[in-house]
């Protein structure tokens, strides 16, 4: 239970530094431009598309924070034997840090209105996290050919379990990332494609802080740090 609600508690400060970033304290009669550009597009659209990613998200951190449950409590039993953690894990965090680098860079471009440089960001996400993919399976493999196969220790299951996840909500992240592709290829409206790009760079960030918590967990850095908490308590 302590472990949900630390995870939550940091979920909670993340959406609370992300609203803080947004135009809550915004101030639209002040703004200059053609009023169109305002009223069919930053009152409706713009607040109930991230407004909506920000509940999907809370529902996937609630998901993986049960999983980390899970996690904590089995690995307390005799038979857990935790396996070693591939190297390759550590070349995969820092593509995936790439890749939402990438995507930041063309939230700020998209922003200017500079359409290649937004393209190149999310070319370079794109890429970036189809490596990372690819980094994963490569990393299964691994284990497999050392002998640590999914069904032979309850640490192996967790691992491949946790990972598969992470590596299914990037897939499902890419598909939203193709199709913003396509638009900035195609020539969208501005407006547009910056509440796409900034939808992206807003799930693929939440991705990223997931996997640095699953990363740090698989390491055995978490547990570190929860019992490191527990003795502060006591």
């Amino acid at each position: 239970m302590s472990v949900i609600l630390v995870f939550l508690l940091v979920i909670a400060g993340f959406a609370a530094w992300w609203l803080s970033h947004q135009r809550l304290t915004a101030k639209p009669w002040l703004e200059q431009g053609m009023a169109g550009e305002f009223v069919g597009f930053d009152r409706s659209a713009l607040p109930t598309a991230k407004i909506g990613l920000g509940v999907f998200l809370a529902v996937v951190g609630c998901l993986f924070s049960l999983f980390t449950s899970a996690y904590f409590m089995r690995m307390g039993l005799s038979d857990w034997r935790p396996l070693p953690l591939p190297r390759l894990l550590w070349l995969n965090t820092g593509v995936l840090v790439l890749s939402s680098v990438a995507l930041q860079c063309a939230v700020v471009a998209a922003r200017r209105g500079q359409v290649d440089m937004a393209r190149l960001g999310l070319a370079t996400a794109g890429l970036t996290a189809l490596a990372f993919l690819a980094g994963q399976l490569m990393a299964w493999r691994q284990l497999t050919e050392d002998g640590y196969l999914l069904a032979s220790n309850p640490a192996n299951s967790f691992f491949y379990l946790i990972t598969a996840m992470h590596g299914l909500h990037i897939l499902g992240g890419l598909v939203g990332l193709g199709r913003t592709s396509a638009g900035a290829w195609n020539g969208t409206r501005p407006e547009r494609l910056r509440l796409s790009v900034e939808l992206c760079a807003m799930y693929w960030h939440f991705l990223l802080f997931v996997w640095l918590a699953i990363f740090a967990l698989l390491a055995g850095w978490a547990a570190t740090f929860i019992d490191i908490c527990r003795q502060l308590l006591t």
